[in-house]
């Protein structure tokens, strides 16, 4: 069989296939590069070839006759070979470890449902109501390089989501509320207040003190946001979090729309011992967390509908109340006392720990409740993946390397006793 027939009887040949339609009819040539076999064809090719597919030898190249070459693959190199070889084992080793990860997340949710469950129906909760098991983790090959990538296709850029800060609140409370926070005049100011409307809520000396330590390092000040702390000079915001116990924009939010009302009867009676400029100047402040709360409470008392407002500049206004001497206090001290209340209304009736408190605090009072009732022998056993969702578990290095719940406390305890010795920490204790 000719050449020609070979390929219109669709044979597999070795190599590279490269046509030139330029070259005469009636030659044929082979040639071999690094061992790929290169095969110029001319009028053998014809009759394989669609109609039109060649110029005619009554006519000299055209333009479109000097276009690049086609080329077909018709086997892999070496490295092409070795790299899908190794991509199959790597794809089936990821396979089985998405099994085993996905069952076993399945079954912590499943756990955690039932756990709930039990707890509506003050059920006493016990070793088997968890996953006892820790996570697996993928040990097998990591994924090849491929030694011939294709392009990726250019990603539209996305801008990343601006964080407001400290001048922002402040400009977005004189323009939405007509309200400039009453700055205190220095740090221990802030401190006594905070301290006294901690304590007067039933908030313990080792709670408020340790709590502050362990969210701001013992040396944060009441207007410190998340990302500054470090006190570097290209440091910047990383979240809306403010003050001692580190509150978010969606925070200030829900805490004005629940306790709001509370606020006001607290500067109300202030007033009442207040006269002249002061007395104005707090009438006017009653007056703009008034139209706050009102604005809060213009949503359902939800989380994610508390979000949106929060993410709006009305809201930031609202986050400005943080920095004020009469209201930032109350904020900070109920940003605790909300968990204290939520373990209180579900029988805890003991004084929490500073780290049962924090624990609440980070994880959500429902998470949180679900360690803190936990007896201590349990603790021991049951992994901290029990209260996370999956993604949240693997972006938190903290959980993975200390993953058990008295691991996690142990932690907790750690750090905030090395922080109570920072400046900050033991100026909070010089105000008791």
């Amino acid at each position: 069989m000719t050449f020609a027939g070979h390929l219109a009887a669709g044979a597999q040949l070795p190599g590279e296939i490269r046509y030139d339609s330029a070259m005469p009819n009636h030659v044929v040539s082979k040639r071999f590069t690094r061992g790929v076999l290169t095969v110029i064809c001319g009028a053998a090719l014809m009759q394989a070839a669609p109609s039109g597919a060649f110029p005619s030898p009554e006519r000299s190249p055209s333009a479109a006759d000097a276009a690049p070459l086609r080329r077909v693959q018709l086997f892999d190199s070496p490295a092409v070979a070795e790299y899908k070889r190794r991509l199959a084992e790597y794809e089936e080793a990821r396979a089985a470890y998405e099994a085993e990860a996905s069952a076993y997340w399945n079954l912590v949710a499943e756990k955690r449902r039932a756990r709930n469950a039990k707890r509506r129906e003050k059920v006493a909760l016990a070793a088997e109501d968890y996953v006892l098991d820790q996570p697996p983790a993928y040990e097998g090959p990591k994924r090849p390089i491929n030694p011939n990538p294709e392009p990726e296709p250019e990603k539209p850029g996305r801008s990343p989501k601006y964080i407001p800060v400290l001048a922002d609140f402040l400009a977005a409370a004189r323009q939405h509320f007509d309200f400039v926070p009453q700055r205190p005049a220095n740090e221990v100011e802030f401190k006594r207040a905070y301290v006294k409307a901690a304590t007067a809520e039933g908030l313990t000396r080792d709670q408020i003190i340790r709590v502050f330590a362990f969210e701001t390092g013992g040396n944060g000040a009441y207007t410190m946001q998340s990302g500054f702390a470090s006190g570097r000079p290209d440091a910047h915001a990383i979240s809306t979090a403010i003050g001692y116990n580190q509150l978010l924009t969606t925070n200030t939010v829900e805490l004005i729309a629940e306790q709001g009302e509370h606020f006001v009867r607290v500067l109300t009676e202030r007033a009442h011992a207040l006269a002249g400029a002061a007395r104005k100047a707090m009438d006017h402040k009653i007056a703009a967390l008034k139209r706050m709360l009102a604005l809060c409470r213009s949503v359902p008392d939800d989380w994610s509908q508390h979000e949106k407002i929060a993410n709006t500049e009305a809201g930031w206004g609202v986050h400005a109340m943080v920095f004020d001497v009469d209201v930032g206090p109350l904020l900070q001290t109920h940003k605790l006392l909300t968990s204290v209340i939520f373990a209180r209304e579900r029988g805890v009736t003991r004084t929490l720990t500073a780290a049962e408190l924090e624990m609440m605090n980070l994880t959500g009072d429902g998470t949180g409740l679900d360690m803190v009732t936990m007896p201590a022998a349990l603790r021991e056993q049951v992994p901290t993946s029990n209260f996370f969702q999956r993604g949240g578990y693997e972006r938190n290095p903290v959980a993975i390397r200390h993953n058990t719940v008295a691991r996690l406390f142990a932690v907790m305890n750690a750090r905030m006793d090395s922080a109570q010795g920072a400046a900050g920490a033991k100026e909070m204790a010089s105000v008791f």
